[in-house]
């Protein structure tokens, strides 16, 4: 077995370690608690690189893709043990290096983004516990220590999107976060029982004996549940349950958008990079209880109702939100929305395309959200705090570098040709979702998709970069967002310190060069994934109609950007109260698209409200029915009690003491008769023989 195999805990140990001495730590020393973090991230990229350079050179075998794994006995339970470990395949290799590098830029660009803050320690002991979580989730061969790894992660996105706790509105956050997420997450853990139940082991892979082996997939799919599904199918769904909550899926979507109340690096760690991509990877590693005997499609791309229904979910999502953020005016909330968008992608790349479809566009999209997260921060910081996009504008000229890696990333979400990786991994999701078997309604929607995505990005860096600064001017009456402050006159935007410009430089490079790996021409990143040769072939740009999609994408692309140059890049906005364009072309869509089709509000007036319904009758069966019964039995009980007490005292009691009386007075009596005197006994036989006589003479007169 390789070391790094062994020695595979040591990453998500390192910032776990870190967090827990930045805990213990007094208040001010933000170098250590900031060296601690970073560092942590560091050494753990150094061996992230190593598993991965373990991971290369094996393909093309007969036993396909590199994997190892390392169990041990944890826990006993009757005549069982239960043993959890780790494994090492290309998975999870990939997965860590994101996780480390995209982590570490994020801790290196907080340095400088929560330099004034007061709890700055305690924001990087988040920050390295959370990291330690979603690693320990990346390299789990066991369902029991992903899900713990997966609590921890949602225990640290709740702490982290509430840091700033003074604020209702983060507060608020927080618990929607916490609670929306714990749905998916109760349908994880029911999963996770049956699956035990079924298969007697929860380790992935086990020589043979895991979960998501042959063996015990097949003897899943000979049991059936209700309406005739395999289990093995229930046991998915249920699974895919908890990567609904966590990545943001319909109907559980509502936590995410308002997720963006913490510090922007955690919107750009946890809700671009990492945590939000957890459900995305947890389909991809539970993919072979998915594709669980499965129909083989045109493409040989597995059919199975786990699966068509994910794509579903993920294309839905994909539109649902990205029409949403054509209407938004906080410039992290457009992010936020784009960010669902992309995650129904990755959903859809599963279903329709595999594994390697889904993680290629996981993989570039954590480069690039988090680049253009981490650049809305910058705007922010450079902006004093101002979040509302109508409140911008003429920033480049202020903030050169932050608008050129800005744009880099609005190009590479928008899936801009060929340059951007974006292009590719969007490419390849919309090329399988045109071929698949089941329907073309997924192609057609992620088409849609890419045309809202290009248009509200250029709508977005339009209104941020370009035209004048709108930032002195007094709010209008026509309101702002949540979070913005009015900038005070006279303080322009400013550029960021090197400390968080430098990470955006070199998240922009990713953005670009990532693209490279994916090209149907040299398809690296899927032989890597399924442990084949790779060969390049620039023939297979032609072949199975890619150049027809290819062309046809770019003209999507094209076409949503033109819309948001023509309509938004043209027509400067010149004051922040302005009515926008296309509230002014169409204001009922424009208003149902800004209150994001108001499923808030329905979930206020169904869910919450029966939820609250619930509790009150809860509260009333509490209080009234159970409460009123345990009151009447008490109050019977009471008065048996002093019924008992009455009887006992003043008839039992009362009787028995009267009789001892008397038995005691006629003792005492019979006493003094025998009391050995001779006058006395004299005197009784004097008085009985006057008696006898009195009698006898009685009785002769009668």
């Amino acid at each position: 077995m390789i070391w790094i195999v062994k020695n595979l805990w040591l990453i998500p140990a390192l910032p776990l370690v870190a967090a827990g001495i930045i805990s213990v730590n007094k208040q001010p020393k933000r170098k250590l608690a900031a060296s601690l973090a970073i560092g942590s991230m560091a050494v753990g990229f150094l061996l992230s690189l190593c598993a991965f350079a373990a991971t290369l050179g094996h393909g093309g075998g007969e036993h396909g893709a590199f994997r190892e794994v390392f169990s041990f006995p944890w826990l006993q339970f009757g005549g069982q043990w239960m043993s959890i470990g780790w494994v090492l395949d290309p998975l999870t290799a990939v997965m860590l290096m994101m996780v480390t590098f995209v982590g570490m830029l994020i801790f290196i660009f907080s340095v400088g983004y929560m330099a004034h803050d007061v709890n700055f320690m305690r924001f990087f002991c988040f920050l390295a516990l959370f990291a330690s979580g979603m690693l320990g989730v990346v390299i789990a061969n066991n369902l029991l220590l992903l899900f713990i790894s997966w609590e921890i992660v949602g225990l640290t996105s709740y702490l982290l999107i509430g840091f700033w706790y003074h604020k209702p509105s983060a507060a608020a956050a927080a618990k929607k976060a916490f609670i929306t997420t714990r749905i998916g997450d109760l349908g994880l853990l029911i999963g996770m029982v049956w699956l035990y139940a079924e298969t007697g082991t929860l380790n992935f892979y086990e020589g043979g004996k895991g979960c998501l082996e042959s063996g015990a997939l097949a003897q899943m799919l000979t049991h059936a549940t209700i309406g005739g599904m395999a289990v093995s199918t229930a046991i998915g769904l249920l699974i895919f349950l908890g990567a609904v909550g966590k990545s943001g899926q319909l109907p559980l979507h509502v936590w995410l958008p308002d997720a963006m109340e913490g510090p922007t690096p955690v919107s750009a760690l946890i809700h671009a990079a990492t945590m939000v991509a957890a459900g995305v990877f947890l389909v991809a590693r539970v993919y072979p209880l998915m594709a669980a005997g499965a129909l083989v499609g045109e493409h040989g791309v597995p059919v199975t109702t786990s699966l068509t229904i994910v794509t579903w979910i993920g294309a839905l999502t994909a539109i649902f939100a990205a029409s949403i953020a054509v209407a938004q005016n906080d410039i992290k909330r457009i992010l936020a929305y784009s960010t669902v968008s992309q995650l129904g992608y990755m959903m859809m790349g599963l279903g329709v395309g595999g594994v390697a479809v889904g993680m290629f566009h996981l993989i570039t999209h954590a480069f690039f959200k988090a680049l253009l997260f981490l650049g809305s921060a910058s705007v922010i910081h450079g902006c004093h705090e101002e979040q509302d996009i109508r409140r911008m504008g003429g920033i480049k000229k202020y903030m050169p570098i932050t608008f050129a890696v800005y744009a880099v990333g609005m190009l590479a979400l928008a899936g801009f040709p060929l340059f951007f990786s974006g292009f590719w991994s969007k490419d390849e999701i919309l090329h399988a979702a045109h071929g698949w078997s089941v329907s073309q309604v997924p192609f057609y929607l992620g088409c849609a998709g890419a045309l809202f995505t290009a248009f509200y990005m250029t709508r977005q860096v339009a209104l941020v970069f370009f035209g004048s600064y709108r930032g002195h001017q007094e709010e209008s009456s026509q309101g702002h967002s949540a979070h913005s402050h009015t900038s005070s006159p006279g303080h322009d935007p400013h550029e960021s310190p090197a400390v968080m410009t430098v990470p955006l430089v070199i998240l922009a490079g990713f953005a670009i060069l990532l693209g490279v790996i994916g090209t149907p021409a040299w398809p690296w990143f899927e032989t890597y994934l399924n442990g084949h040769h790779v060969e390049f072939d620039l023939g297979k740009l032609t072949a199975g109609g890619t150049l027809t999609l290819m062309v046809s994408s770019s003209l999507i692309v094209f076409t949503g950007l033109g819309l948001g140059v023509w309509l938004y890049g043209k027509r400067q906005r010149k004051t922040a109260g302005e009515q926008d364009v296309l509230e002014a072309f169409q204001p009922a869509i424009f208003k149902v698209l800004q209150n994001k089709y108001y499923i808030d509000e329905l979930y206020e007036v169904t869910v919450i409200r029966f939820n609250a319904f619930a509790a009150w009758l809860c509260d009333f069966a509490d209080k009234w029915i159970f409460g009123g019964a345990v009151l009447v039995v008490s109050y019977l009980t009471l008065g048996f009690a002093w019924l008992y007490r009455l009887t006992d005292e003043y008839f039992v009691n009362l009787g028995f003491d009267a009789g001892c009386d008397s038995i005691r007075g006629g003792g005492g009596f019979l006493s003094k008769l025998h009391a050995g005197r001779v006058q006395t006994y004299l005197r009784i036989i004097g008085v009985a023989l006057v008696a006898l006589i009195l009698f006898l003479i009685w009785g002769r007169k009668a």
